[in-house]
């Protein structure tokens, strides 16, 4: 049997108004780590409140205790009513981030307080759910989930689902591709005019097209391969979805139905 699943829809500061009318939860993309460290708040018209915090750290270059940190972190989840926080802590793992990630995945449930973090920090905060995203450019998404399962504990897994545009080279060295923005998109489909295919195995669709002598494979999602991607989730017992609003704002309505 299915497990149910519940989507979070993450929001930039801008789209809260819009994306409220959805009526699902938020995770406010307002929050980012800087020097100190300390937390800080994004200026917007709309203040966040209710739903999870969301804080990155793109930037960050240390600091010193961590303690008072994730202090500042617990009083804003209380000044904005927030029930959880989630630490998107990409790229390469910072002792300190790593410390308070901990230390929030502890601290938080004795709140009443969910925590997510990111993959990376998924060691560091036992306490805490996984954030794995959704996005691959080879192997099986099924397979992929099982082994963060395996990993982290079947009930520790969350889905941060990723839309996918992207352009590679064949062959592709890196596994990385060239983003695409949606009109890019849409022109290489017009121009080239070949056939789609679906890749049951990534979840998502392709085609390949000739540049010269280069070849060319592009990868991108809809909401059917997004649909599909949360279809094996639940198949997986993975009962938490986030959604990135701005990404998917054009097919949520029918990922929804």
């Amino acid at each position: 049997m299915e497990e149910k699943q519940t989507f979070i829809l993450a929001v930039p500061p801008g789209s809260v108004m819009a994306a409220g009318r959805l009526g699902l939860p938020m995770a406010h993309l307002a929050y980012r780590v800087g020097g100190g460290p300390h937390l800080f708040r994004s200026n917007s018209p709309v203040s966040p409140r209710g739903g999870l915090l969301v804080m990155d750290a793109p930037r960050f270059q240390g600091g010193r205790e961590v303690e008072a940190f994730c202090g500042e972190v617990l009083r804003e989840c209380a000044a904005r009513r927030f029930s959880g926080v989630v630490c998107r802590f990409l790229g390469r793992v910072h002792p300190q981030l790593e410390e308070a990630a901990g230390r929030l995945g502890e601290v938080c449930p004795q709140r009443g307080l969910s925590c997510y973090v990111s993959e990376p920090y998924g060691a560091a905060a036992p306490q805490a759910r996984v954030l794995i995203p959704t996005a691959l450019s080879g192997g099986s998404l099924r397979s992929r989930l099982e082994e963060a399962q395996g990993r982290f504990g079947p009930g520790r897994v969350a889905l941060w689902v990723e839309r996918v545009r992207e352009d590679f080279l064949l062959p592709s060295p890196t596994g990385s591709g060239t983003p695409l923005t949606a009109p890019q998109l849409e022109e290489l489909r017009e121009k080239q005019g070949g056939s789609v295919f679906f890749d049951h195995q990534l979840c998502a669709h392709y085609f390949t097209y000739m540049a010269g002598e280069q070849g060319h494979f592009v990868l991108f999602d809809d909401a059917r391969s997004l649909s599909k991607k949360l279809q094996i989730g639940r198949e997986l017992g993975i009962s938490t979805a986030f959604l990135p609003y701005e990404e998917t704002q054009d097919i949520l309505k029918d990922i929804l139905s």
